[in-house]
């Protein structure tokens, strides 16, 4: 190995994980010996502080070796990739023990990695202008670029093409563009017999005059410019709280940039081809502009007008009516949802049944991924069957003609005899369907609110109820051909979730949220899903997911959403979310002894919220100032242990940071409040502030007393019965029964919805200050990582997720789950 290798290594900061399979595999089976091995590697790399490992952790690594194929050098390099260990960090260690054989196939097989970097860019060229196709890899030194046209290689020898002097083949410059030029490059990088190749980019010439399909002469300039401008932003009329998309494309070389103006003043963040506003307000109205440039040369887009709001018209020219008329007529074969609205429960805390570990991350994820489709989501832990009961009555209030409607469910299940029925957290250890919610009599009444599609998911088992031999009668269920039903497994089987660290996705969401933002028709994505399930070792011939379908068009998640002829409705969907999804505004309190307090709030789920407190000011004669919540109103759940806590994870939350909302440094004390469901009166709790005098050991104490209000779906009261419309069967009367004020509210005015969610995600909702509005803060919200198809083909434990189960001894671990019905 040359010195310059090594020195290649030791910079690679590539982490583990980058490394193949098999790579870690053979470095693992290299380091399992005794004089030279893992246990050597695990003293030298301990001298950073984050690779410093327990000694239950060490003795997990030793007992790998009792395992048929188990591997403690394996293991441990597993263990370093989690904490982000560096690939140049490992080879610094592997020399500092001296594991020759390590370093040679690690430097070989890093060394030997090819990876493109700059790919060449397709582009519409005016003929006699010169265009350079560049291509850049990382790897080896001395990569070798060749360049082809079609088939053919392209050669430095033929006068049409050049190569920029030392670059090595990167740059292919031709100059002029003549019609000899037209047609597809790619580029092949190589290094001994290792290879890859570029993508293909299509070079075509603008012709003046020319108005084929596809070419942008249309925007082509009077002067000859290497910059054009090949689609416009459109100009579009909506209402409060739609989503605002503007797209400028172009073709430049060198690749433009580009800047988005409002009203002739720079928008600082809009930098990209697009300009996306997400829950739009009348402050966004006015004219909306493009500068596009390079080093070269700079363009600007047309100015187009944004109109929000019923009061606000576009101008009454030709061409700008017509193109706002135009950016609403729907292409041929092109499906359009009138809103999109997704309600999505996990159950995990049962009292009679096992508790479960996936459904928060499970309704987490795909919260995130469905709140990038558009769907307004209402997500809810943990609910009793009162509780599910009128939250789906509140769901179906915000259906209506050719909206799409989505219900996941995440727990507890079983099916009889056809009908699939959710367990509720408070269901008897010996439940029926009287316990349940009926996800048929839901179809049902999704299919009088005339949906333009219904998607169920159902992460549960369907193992057979054998204290339940009642067959609930539906009434017949209407032929609408858009109904869509996804079962995370097969009839009178289970439903297994991955049990790895405090966070578990289920085996149904980990394959499903890698596909769900795919423009496919959703029967499509759910074939894939059950594919890609198919493949799994762990999972192959244990759970199977199950797609039952009557769904004759190609609708899809990602169908745009176009706005009804209603408006109002549109509208008065968003506000009813703002108002019953607020959460209280940041406040300061100030204290006696001079402390001034900062109170803050965020919301974890729809139902659950954390609060946070902070010493914003300390007079000079005070120390040790903190201040603590406490004695909070009866309804919602409080853990007391976890309350006060000095971090998010601490307090119960593993999915929220508040590291870039504010510094370190500054001191804060979380409290989580799961449940707000439940509260039946407005939320107030005690804030108590402890502090010391400078040279005094007694601590002091004083307390005020604080009311916020009822805080995001605390107003809709789900804890109250809920009016039955058309019960199906005499037995469901427990489903949707007694007085709902949403019920006789929505009766006077059948436009008011009230789980419409807006664009903003209540789940990144932070308070700063008393005129804040509720757009989304830059607070992370996004759960670790918690499986993979490689962590699920690894075999290792999991957990059932749902409850009627097999005695069949699985050859992989399962924990036993004991049929308590």
């Amino acid at each position: 190995m040359s010195d310059n290798s090594g020195r290649i290594m030791e910079n690679n900061t590539f982490g583990l994980e980058t490394l193949s399979e098999a790579a870690l595999g053979r470095l693992g089976y290299m380091l399992d010996n005794v004089e030279c091995g893992w246990k050597q590697l695990a003293r030298v790399v301990s001298e950073h502080q984050q690779f410093c490992y327990s000694d239950k952790e060490l003795t997990d690594c030793s007992i790998k070796v009792l395992s048929p194929h188990g591997s403690p050098g394996r293991h441990l390099l597993a263990l370093l990739a989690e904490r982000g260990c560096s690939v140049g960090l490992l080879f610094q260690s592997l020399k500092k023990i001296e594991h020759k054989d390590a370093v040679g196939f690690l430097t070989v097989s890093v060394l030997e990695q090819i990876e493109i970097t700059v790919q060449p860019q397709s582009q519409w060229l005016p003929e006699g202008s010169p265009v350079v196709l560049s291509c850049r890899a990382l790897g080896p030194e001395d990569l070798k670029y060749q360049w082809f046209k079609g088939k053919y290689e392209v050669s430095h020898k033929l006068k049409i093409f050049c190569f920029v002097p030392g670059g090595n083949g990167q740059d292919l410059v031709l100059n002029p563009v003549s019609s000899a030029h037209c047609g597809h490059y790619i580029c092949r990088v190589s290094f001994g017999v290792k290879c890859v190749f570029s993508n293909w980019a299509h070079l075509r010439l603008l012709r003046p005059g020319a108005g084929s399909i596809g070419s942008p002469s249309s925007y082509l300039p009077s002067s000859t410019s290497g910059l054009f401008i090949t689609q416009q932003p459109k100009p579009w009329t909506l209402m409060e709280g739609d989503t605002l998309f503007l797209e400028c494309a172009a073709q430049a070389n060198p690749p433009p940039q580009f800047q988005w103006y409002f009203n002739k003043e720079p928008l600082p963040k809009f930098t990209k081809h697009f300009l996306q506003i997400p829950c739009i307000t009348t402050e966004q109205r006015g004219i909306y502009a493009c500068k596009v440039y390079n080093l070269y040369h700079e363009m600007w887009s047309d100015q187009v007008q944004v109109n929000i709001g019923p009061g606000s018209f576009p101008d009454f020219s030709f061409d700008g009516t017509a193109m706002n008329l135009m950016s609403t007529i729907p292409l041929p074969h092109e499906f359009l949802a009138t809103d999109k609205v997704a309600l999505l429960i996990g159950n995990m805390h049962y009292q009679h049944h096992r508790e479960l570990r996936a459904p928060m991350a499970d309704v987490h994820e795909l919260t995130n991924l469905l709140r990038q489709l558009d769907f307004k989501v209402v997500s809810l832990l943990d609910l009793n069957c009162q509780e599910m009961h009128s939250a789906v009555m509140e769901f179906l209030l915000l259906l209506d003609k050719g909206v799409y409607g989505l219900l996941y469910f995440a727990g507890h299940g079983y099916e009889n005899y056809g009908n699939s029925f959710m367990v509720p957290i408070d269901a008897p250890a010996s439940y029926t369907f009287k316990h349940c919610l009926w996800v048929q009599e839901v179809l049902h009444r999704m299919q009088e609110r005339q949906t333009g599609l219904n998607v169920f998911l159902l992460d549960m088992c369907r193992k057979r109820n054998l204290n339940d031999e009642c067959i609930p009668h539906p009434d017949p269920l209407r032929v609408t051909a858009n109904t869509v039903f996804g079962y995370a497994t097969c009839v009178d089987a289970e439903a297994f979730e991955v049990k790895k660290d405090d966070l578990s996705n289920g085996v149904f969401v980990s394959f499903l949220k890698k596909r769900l933002m795919e423009p496919e028709k959703v029967t499509v994505i759910l074939d894939k899903v059950a594919e890609d399930m198919g493949r799994c070792e762990i999972t192959r011939g244990y759970q199977a997911p199950e797609l039952r379908s009557n769904l004759s068009e190609r609708r899809a998640l990602t169908d745009k959403i176009q706005t009804p002829v209603c408006q109002v409705t549109a509208s008065t969907r968003n506000m009813q979310w703002t108002i019953a999804h607020v959460l209280p505004d940041s406040r300061c309190l100030q204290f006696e002894c001079g402390v001034k307090v900062q109170l803050g709030f965020a919301a974890e789920f729809s139902n659950i919220m954390i609060i946070y407190t902070r010493v914003l000011e300390t007079p000079k004669d005070i120390v040790c100032c903190f201040a603590e919540l406490s004695d909070f109103t009866e309804g919602p759940e409080v853990d007391l242990k976890c309350s006060n806590q000095g971090s998010l994870r601490e307090a119960g939350s593993l999915l929220l940071s508040m590291n870039d909302i504010q510094p370190l440094e500054q001191h804060r004390l979380f409290t989580r409040i799961s449940a707000l469901q439940r509260l039946k009166k407005e939320l107030s709790f005690a804030v108590n502030l402890h502090y010391k005098y400078t040279n005094l050991d007694e601590e002091f104490l004083e307390e005020q007393r604080v009311t916020v209000g009822k805080p995001l779906v605390s107003k809709l009261n789900l804890h109250e019965p809920r009016i039955s419309q058309s019960s199906s069967d005499p037995h469901m009367s427990s489903v949707f029964d007694s007085a709902s004020f949403s019920e006789s509210l929505r009766a006077s005015l059948p436009d008011l919805n009230f789980f419409s969610i807006g664009s903003s995600s209540t789940s990144c909702s932070f308070y700063q200050g008393q005129k804040e509005s509720l757009a989304c803060s830059d607070l992370k919200n996004e759960p670790e990582e918690t499986t993979s198809t490689e962590f699920l083909q690894s075999r290792v434990s999991n957990v059932i997720k749902s409850m009627p189960t097999t005695s069949e001894e699985l050859p992989f671990k399962f924990c036993d789950f004991k049929n308590s019905i």
